[in-house]
């Protein structure tokens, strides 16, 4: 069981950190430090309760993710460039302080070195999809190649973890190629479980039984299976529900996994003073990123925020190392120091995320000269002709919006999306569309805006627009009735609550309330 004071205080810390306008994770991890220090320790269930959480995470992450993108050389090459680098550095940077005569680093031979340069160069998948989440950026170009740069990583950890296991996976491991036919059967069934209560059971029985324990029982890593499911199923419109259906499952069960992280961590000084040394080597690490990532000629900014958000260290690196001390290459030590030093740079990165746009505007000049003179297809900027309406967000509102805008009111517009497969779909139509994401300062000095979803994207888009001193109309949805205020003090001339009005309403209400100001 769980003690009511862990919940209690992981309420508590992570309600602060809401307030103080911080990702609620940083009190989690707040708050298993505090457990820890108060004479608390991990249990069975809470180690149960983290592993559902990161299981399912691997398997909503896979459900977004076309293969495609992980064939792409800004990511299998930016992820294998790196992984390469980093640990080279880490491990040359731990020989340094070894022969400094640090003591902690004094034992360290070669093989620890170099596995210990391994862990480190990992970046946390839990941490990173979570700050995407919350900016509603995982759709985003920088979003999609972080997002692939770590599920690349976690392939390189599995196979770390395969390969000394000690035993090799079974031979019925060749068997699960039958995954690959069944896949149909599977979406079959996604198509007649409808949305209620089944939807979810079925979404878990596919990401822990057909992926975790398929996997599991033919000795293959089971989080690599609720990875790899997820992704045969990324194709089928109905995934996006799928998701949605285990969205406050995985939220609640990756609470688990912070407080974890904190009741780990149980140090002494040299511990400390080493955990600090490894979070001063984070910023070399992520400049690594920036560099390799910028050789596949990104822009700036995606360059920039994709960096941001790998700017961290990895439970999967706090993984490897365990293997390594149970193997006897590491001393147990260096789990509270990576433990530690993971914590650490999930406090330093979320701020750091946050200010993302911020972050790049200072850098978008000084970096300049590292950006290509002919940038890749996807990250150019685009040329907009005239139009009378631009629809941002391209889900079943702003569709919706779209025809009506287009159908009965002859209307030029424009539809503006950061989801490729919500694109290719509309592209197929023969629509007037383009990538590109309400959150990117450099996309708001070429557009006009009439309709914004989520509201992390409305509230940024009214602040550039502010800036700029747009005197068009403005119309906006939310999901939440509170949100309808904020849009409105920020410059919103109609606010439409999403469950109050159907697409079509909503472009004919906002059309009307711009004639009237005509």
């Amino acid at each position: 069981m769980i003690d009511p004071l862990m919940i209690a205080l992981a309420f508590a810390a992570g309600m602060a950190a809401h307030l103080l306008r911080l990702p609620p994770l940083l009190g989690f991890l707040a708050a298993g430090f505090a457990l820890n220090a108060l004479g608390f320790e991990r249990t069975p269930t809470l180690d149960a309760i983290a592993n559902l959480g990161v299981t399912l995470l691997l398997f909503t992450i896979g459900l977004k993710l076309d293969i495609r993108t992980l064939m792409r050389g800004e990511v299998w090459g930016s992820a294998t460039l790196h992984i390469v680098g980093s640990t080279l550095f880490m491990a040359g940077a731990l020989f340094i302080l070894k022969t400094l005569g640090l003591a902690m680093t004094a034992d360290l031979g070669w093989t620890a070195l170099v596995l210990l340069g391994f862990a480190l160069s990992f970046s946390s998948t839990v941490f990173t999809v979570k700050v995407l989440e919350e900016r509603s950026e995982m759709g985003s170009l920088y979003g999609r190649i972080a997002v692939g740069i770590l599920v690349m990583q976690d392939v390189f950890a599995v196979l770390f973890m395969s390969a000394t296991s000690g035993s090799l996976p079974s031979i019925w491991a060749l068997s699960l190629v039958l995954l690959w036919p069944a896949a149909k059967l599977m979406k079959a069934l996604l198509d007649k479980v409808g949305h209620g209560d089944l939807q979810v059971l079925y979404a878990a029985f596919l990401a822990l039984v057909v992926g975790y324990g398929l996997f599991e029982a033919v000795g293959v890593k089971g989080d690599l299976g609720a990875l790899v499911v997820g992704m045969m199923l990324a194709s089928h419109p109905s995934t996006v529900g799928l998701a949605k259906s285990l969205f406050h499952l995985k939220e609640l069960f990756l609470v688990g996994f912070f407080l974890s992280v904190g009741l780990g961590a149980l140090p002494d000084l040299a511990m400390v003073v080493m955990a600090l040394l490894l979070l001063l080597l984070l910023p070399i690490k992520s400049a690594l990123y920036y560099l390799v990532l910028m050789r596949f000629k990104l822009r700036t900014r995606t360059g920039v925020l994709s960096t941001l958000a790998l700017t961290n260290y990895s439970e999967f690196g706090l993984i490897v190392a365990a293997i390594a001390s149970t193997a006897g290459w590491l001393s147990p030590e260096w789990l509270v120091v990576i433990s530690l030093a993971l914590a650490g740079s999930f406090v330093l990165a979320a701020p750091l995320n946050a200010a993302g746009e911020r972050v790049y505007a200072r850098l978008k000049q000084p970096l300049a000269g590292l950006e290509a003179s002919t940038l890749m297809a996807d990250d150019r900027p685009m040329a907009i002709e005239q139009v009378d309406a631009v629809v941002l967000g391209l889900g079943q509102i702003g569709s919706g919006a779209y025809l009506r805008l287009i159908d009965s009111h002859g209307l030029r517009v424009l539809g503006v999306d950061n989801n490729v497969k919500k694109l290719a779909a509309h592209r197929a139509a023969n629509r007037n569309v383009m990538e590109g994401d309400a959150v990117d300062s450099d996309f708001w000095d070429k557009l006009v805006l009439l309709a914004m979803p989520g509201h992390a994207g409305n509230v940024y888009a009214l602040q550039q627009l502010r800036k700029r001193a747009f005197a068009g109309h403005i119309a906006a949805i939310v999901s939440y009735p509170d949100e309808v205020a904020t849009l409105r003090e920020l410059g919103a001339d109609e606010v439409f609550h999403i469950y109050d009005e159907a697409g079509t309403a909503f472009a004919d209400d906002a059309l009307a309330g711009a004639n009237r100001q005509v």
